[in-house]
């Protein structure tokens, strides 16, 4: 395996499988000893969260005679000798669950308890925030309904099975030694009040056993973010999104936890409650739940399948389906929310550790499951949901020890698997069999590896692949005895390392191909960046997907670093990937020169997608024009000249570079504008005022909008022209008065004058005079009115503000309407959206501090 190009040192040891997950914002959360370590991929000697576990003290449920202690079910807690609680499992929400339209972060712990944690973007400090406690909110409605939801006899046959044949290294103790100081003294009650007694509740030793096993989490899995329709909302066709929390217990029970985002986001309070509601259980196992994965199948988006993929300590594996009604829709606990698909492996003595499902590129109503044992084998099974077929592809013994950790790369063609042997394996999907092949890629600049060597290394705890499939991180603990016992082998305990894997092997290689003199740099196979031109380019297509957040850092890294290499091999990609997304060609506009595929693809704008146009905008910025600053780019728009009066020894091909974001970028602008005019125009039809409902979006900086219209009128459209026009009628109305009011300045309250859609500068203190100080004022890219002192959302790719959120539908556009007024009234209820960079579509934040974590989607 080639040596990864970077590592970050843990102070922690990672001791369950599935240690490290990668969230949709670009997080990396490992499971350390005691410690949630998050880090940012794109510096991994940066800033750092943490989520510090400490002990709990275990819920009251109830007092068992003294005679019952050494009972056969209560044996195993009276023997437990667990001291030290640590993590045994982690799980990233979806991105837009947090109140700041981050991830959330669910830990369970060695104790069973399952708590979920929010990114600290109001606080000044690295310990991330708890938001819910769900081991007390399980508890809370066990105690509500006398715990009558656990049936006693099935777990306690699968608990003293499960005592019989686990080990020490796969299977840790099952509660902790307080819970065992709380038996034993419990039991210690015969002196007490009888009103002492009825508060503690005397149960059976059976009773207490099932309800510890209900209480005591082994695993957590969040679902993917889900779609329905609100009926509590008055304005139709309103989507309310919703993730939902799977917990697995001792009990072989799964809880179920929905989970509501925001209905808006903010970024200066964080104690916004948590919208979560217990929707029920699921006896999915007869013994420990060990292992959870989600699917969505959402290729019928009227109806999306929800599947759920469960292992167990007993060896079996199940596949659910779930009824979206009760699952996303019913106000009632509801135990019958999933149905059985598949028993796909039944009870046997291998237990298991990992699964990891996907959906298959080639058709999306089938689905990939790997299924990693206690014995170090994988089985891997292919199944069609459409007619509910279920095959198996094969067993693999790839690894001596327990397998920690499976995920699948580039839509089910490429599988990583991990052990506790220490090993990393990769295997590609050819037709229906995985053959392995080497991990042996790398990529200009990897040679400067900061990674500790791989002997001092003495198993594998997790592997997880990055938001483009480009990148894989994986997490190792150290051998303290390969170590030096003054200096490393006192503070390292673990490290996470990233591995380029962009260059893995394709099945399918495009026609054009990039000449590479390979003799000047020998470390390059012969096909190894055809296989990246490939994979980038596949990995591009995935984001014109709307559903998947834009978190370009893996690609963005990839090309900056090819282009330090060989900018000719990156215009090459390029090029090919404009050809095919703007063009609808693979290969015949590749000869073409590049300046003739700009100027080709600068026409196509207003038929383009606007997610194609982020993904354009975030290209242009963040590797064809690196060398350039946001700020620079912005002095364009901000001047509206031309490039000559700004840029006079820029080069012509990097001219055209600039003109074709700055024409993006104008497309994006005027369809937001358009949207803005139309939607105001349709609301003033029905009625003389904006609705301000919760959860509608309206309108603002009509006359900013105007203003700008005025001062760009050779590149504006006829038809938004006609708009403002008809937007200008409205003036001088009591109702619409401040929409069309002056603005002025935050600090001395002078006039600002609108002059560019990027900056204002004010009148000044003392205009009269002529000695007043102009102050700069950032302008909202959504709105063009004046940001207030207030904090604002920040884009980390465009440099730009924004106080106001641009409604959803702006996201969505298929091309520039050819009717704006018609297009609206369809979508006149139009929802705020996440808070989304008009530009360049990613996730905006709260600027922090450099000392502070921050997502990192570039």
């Amino acid at each position: 395996m080639a040596p990864p190009f970077q590592a970050a040192i843990l102070w922690g040891s990672p001791s369950y499988p599935n240690a490290i997950a990668w969230s949709e914002d670009n997080l990396i959360a490992v499971a350390s000893g005691n410690l949630v370590t998050i880090l940012r991929p794109a510096v991994t000697f940066g800033p750092r969260g943490l989520i510090t576990i400490t002990a709990s003290e275990p819920p009251a449920i109830g007092v068992v005679e003294r005679k019952d202690i050494l009972s056969g079910c209560l044996l195993p807690i009276c023997l437990s000798r667990d001291d030290q609680c640590v993590v045994r499992s982690i799980s990233w929400s979806p991105l837009g669950m947090a109140s700041n339209s981050g991830c959330l972060l669910t830990v369970c712990t060695t104790e069973g308890h399952v708590k979920v944690y929010r990114p600290p973007f109001c606080e000044f400090r690295a310990e991330w925030v708890e938001v819910v406690d769900i081991t007390e909110r399980l508890y809370e409605y066990l105690q509500r309904t006398g715990f009558r939801d656990l049936d006693i006899s099935s777990f306690h046959r699968c608990e003293m099975q499960v005592e019989s044949r686990r080990s020490a290294d796969e299977m840790p103790n099952p509660v902790s030694m307080k819970e065992q100081k709380r038996s034993v003294s419990a039991s210690k009650s015969k002196g007490k009040s009888s009103k002492e007694i009825s508060e503690n509740q005397m149960i059976t030793a059976d009773q207490y056993t099932s309800r510890s096993a209900m209480l005591c989490s082994i695993v957590v899995s969040w679902s993917p973010l889900l779609h329905v329709t609100s009926e509590l909302s008055p304005i139709p066709n309103i989507y309310a999104s919703i993730s939902l929390l799977a917990i697995g217990a001792k009990s072989g029970k799964i809880s179920f936890w929905r989970f509501h985002a925001p209905d808006c986001y903010n970024i200066e309070d964080g104690r916004v409650p948590i919208a979560v509601k217990f929707v029920g259980l699921l006896q999915a196992h007869d013994s420990w739940v060990t292992t959870i994965s989600w699917l969505l199948f959402a290729s019928d988006s009227s109806n999306p399948k929800i599947l759920l993929a469960t292992g167990s300590s007993d060896g079996s594996v199940r596949i659910w389906l779930g009824n979206n009604d009760k699952l996303l829709k019913s106000s009632e606990v509801n135990h019958a929310s999933f149905l059985l698909l598949k028993e796909v492996i039944t009870v046997n003595i291998v237990p298991v550790s990992v699964l990891s499902a996907t959906v298959l590129d080639q058709s999306l109503s089938k689905m990939l499951l790997a299924i990693g044992k206690g014995s170090g084998s994988f089985e891997i099974w292919l199944c069609d949901i459409s007619c509910s077929e279920f095959v198996k592809l094969g067993s693999y013994d790839a690894h001596e020890h327990v397998v920690t950790g499976l995920v699948w790369a580039f839509g089910g063609r490429i599988l990583y698997s991990c052990s506790q042997d220490n090993s990393v394996r990769s295997w590609i999907l050819r037709e229906d069999r995985l053959d392995e092949v080497a991990i042996s890629y790398e990529i200009p600049d990897s040679s400067n590896s900061t990674c500790p060597p791989a002997d001092v290394f003495g198993s594998c705890n997790g592997v997880a692949v990055s938001p483009g499939s480009l990148v894989i991180a994986t997490v190792h603990c150290f051998e303290r005895e390969n170590l030096n016992r003054m200096y490393e082998g006192r503070i390292y305990k673990a490290a996470v390392e990233y591995f380029w894997i962009g260059g893995h092997q394709a099945d399918v290689l495009s026609k054009t191909r990039f000449l590479f003199n390979t003799e000047e740099h020998p470390r390059f196979q012969e096909k190894e960046l055809d296989y990246w031109d490939a994979n980038i380019i596949w990995s591009l297509k995935q984001y014109q997907c709307l559903d998947k957040p834009l978190v370009l850092w893996d690609i963005i890294a990839a090309l900056s670093s090819f282009k330090k290499y060989n900018s000719e091999y990156v215009e090459h990609i390029l090029m090919k990937w404009l050809s095919t997304a703007f063009l609808g060609s693979e290969s015949s506009d590749t000869d073409l020169p590049v300046e003739k595929v700009l100027s080709r693809v600068c026409s196509t704008l207003s038929d383009s997608p606007s997610r194609l146009l982020h993904i354009l905008n975030i290209i242009c910025r963040r590797v064809v024009l690196a060398d350039l600053s946001a700020d620079q780019i912005n002095q364009v728009n901000s001047k509206m000249q031309n490039l000559e009066g700004l840029f006079p020894a820029i080069e012509k091909k990097l001219a055209k570079w600039i003109e074709i974001l700055m024409s993006s970028e104008r497309e994006i602008r005027e369809r937001l504008v358009g949207f803005c005019f139309s939607s105001f125009l349709t609301n003033m039809s029905y009625q003389e005022a904006i609705p301000s409902q919760p959860g509608h979006w309206r309108p603002d900086g009509l006359a900013q909008m105007e203003q700008w219209i005025a001062l760009d009128q050779d590149h504006v459209r006829d038809q938004l022209k006609a708009l403002a026009s008809e937007v200008g009628t409205y003036k001088g109305r009591v109702a619409t008065s401040e929409y069309f009011s002056e603005e002025r300045c935050s600090y001395c309250s002078a006039p600002v004058p609108f002059e560019s859609p990027e900056v204002g500068f004010c009148g000044g203190e003392d205009n009269n005079s002529g000695s007043g100080h102009r102050h700069r004022l950032s302008r909202c890219s959504v709105s063009m009115q004046v940001c207030p002192i207030t904090p604002s959302w920040f884009c980390v790719c465009c440099h730009r503000s924004a106080f106001k959120l641009a409604p959803e539908t702006l996201f969505k556009m298929s091309a520039y309407p050819l009717d704006l007024k018609s297009s609206t009234e369809s979508s006149s209820q139009a929802v705020s959206s996440r808070p989304l960079c008009p530009f360049c579509g990613i996730l905006l934040q709260k600027p922090q501090l450099d000392f502070l974590l921050s997502p990192s989607p570039l």
